[in-house]
């Protein structure tokens, strides 16, 4: 791959990533349209950590504060089970710690609930997609539900729920669209936000939960993904190309999400599900003329 190829899929991953035009689409689609089928796994992991790290700049606060409430969560509850171990041996009712007594916890606990039904249908369904990649077809399908899922999330009204108003069912629920939603044309964010939505949040509030619960997503993929990085040859030009690619990803990325913040307030999704349509009719086209 070379550096102008690498800066050109930096930018596709940092624009779709957060806008709502699907970014594994959008590289499936260029990847088999221009022939980079020599597209390493490395490079896809650095892209994705590009825009991971756009996340964490945009969301720092938030994300130290969850960071620090699960360390929390997870100490309350070892000292929980201390102190049931040891109640035993004493008079009385044990005191227990409560474990969600802030509502930055409660942030915490939701993400946790989200991520696991995401990771096991990204599990479960990792062949799948990787062969729904390959071509075009299931790629530009899956455009034209996200332009539908644009309009619809376009249509509703902000709600008013926020961390306090939640509740665990919502949290698994948006986990679960988002573990549909690692198929390409398939906008994760924008599948996300429109589940945050239907369930009654406030559109600033269900766009940060979209982008901070890719964190978990993003890089249990990259874990599972470590596995495949010993069949590569890289050379030293390559590692900077890639190196290179995922800089501009994050900083497209960090773009983007600032953009988003802007748009979900004005109710703008419509012209990217127009573009969804555009971009999923040419790609079912393309698919049956190559």
């Amino acid at each position: 791959m070379n550096l102008l190829e690498a800066v050109f899929l930096g930018f596709v991953q940092g624009v779709a990533e957060f806008l709502p035009i699907s970014s594994s689409g959008h590289l499936a689609i260029f990847e088999n349209v221009f022939g980079l089928s020599e597209v390493g796994m490395a490079f896809d992991i650095l892209l994705h950590l590009g825009t991971l790290l756009a996340v964490f700049v945009v969301y720092w606060k938030d994300i130290s504060r969850l960071i620090f409430d699960g360390i929390g969560i997870i100490t309350d509850i070892f000292m929980n089970a201390y102190i049931f171990s040891m109640s035993k041996f004493r008079h009385g009712e044990p005191d227990y710690r409560k474990i969600i007594r802030t509502k930055h916890r409660k942030f915490a606990l939701l993400i946790i609930i989200s991520t696991i039904p995401t990771g096991i249908l990204g599990i479960v369904f990792s062949s799948v997609v990787e062969k729904a990649a390959a071509g075009l077809l299931i790629p530009g399908i899956c455009l034209l539900i996200t332009g539908v899922l644009l309009l619809i999330s376009d249509t509703i009204e902000g709600g008013v729920k926020k961390v306090a108003g939640t509740k665990y069912r919502n949290a698994f629920l948006i986990g679960i669209v988002q573990g549909i939603a690692i198929l390409p044309g398939l906008s994760r964010s924008g599948s996300t936000i429109t589940a945050g939505l239907l369930s009654g949040f406030d559109r600033t509030y269900a766009v940060k939960y979209s982008f901070i619960l890719s964190i978990p997503a993003i890089l249990g993929a990259s874990v599972l993904e470590l596995g495949n990085l010993g069949s590569e040859n890289l050379s030293s030009g390559d590692i900077i190309n890639y190196l290179i690619g995922m800089l501009v990803a994050a900083i497209i990325g960090f773009i983007s999400i600032k953009t988003m913040l802007v748009l979900i307030r004005k109710k703008k999704f419509k012209f990217f599900a127009f573009y969804c349509f555009f971009a999923g009719t040419v790609a079912i086209i393309a698919n049956f003329m190559m």
